[in-house]
């Protein structure tokens, strides 16, 4: 039993750490994708722009502190994650543009919200697996 309380205080924290990281990394990338739909782009470019320069940002601060992983070499896989998540990203907001009433600013940050939880289990399970 103390084997699996020690695995559990390990997703905890690792899950904990995310969510705080994903907080900073959100701000940033949501930010980025309301100043670009002020300044009058699409959601799909918007999207896209919020999300390279997110990757940029985002790789060092999950790697390096959420799951304790400084290797460069995991980039290729990490973009890989984003690629999947913008498209997973876009579609929620195109769901939520076109079918219902819901405006980009609130679609999007529901899109985010999705968007993470797949980020984290992908990038746990395949990215920065041990």
């Amino acid at each position: 039993m103390p084997r699996i309380a020690k695995i559990w205080q390990q997703i905890d924290s690792r899950f904990i750490r995310f969510i705080f990281v994903g907080v900073l990394n959100t701000a940033f990338g949501y930010g980025v994708y309301c100043l670009m739909i002020w300044l009058g782009l699409s959601y799909w470019w918007a999207t896209l722009v919020s999300n390279v320069l997110g990757v940029l940002f985002n790789f060092k601060t999950i790697g390096v502190l959420v799951f304790e992983n400084p290797n460069n070499r995991l980039f290729f896989r990490f973009v890989l994650c984003y690629v999947l998540a913008y498209f997973i990203n876009v579609g929620i907001i195109k769901l939520f543009t076109q079918f219902t009433s819901v405006n980009q600013y609130i679609s999007g940050f529901i899109a985010i919200v999705v968007t993470a939880l797949f980020s984290f289990f992908f990038q746990k399970l395949i990215v920065f697996r041990k």
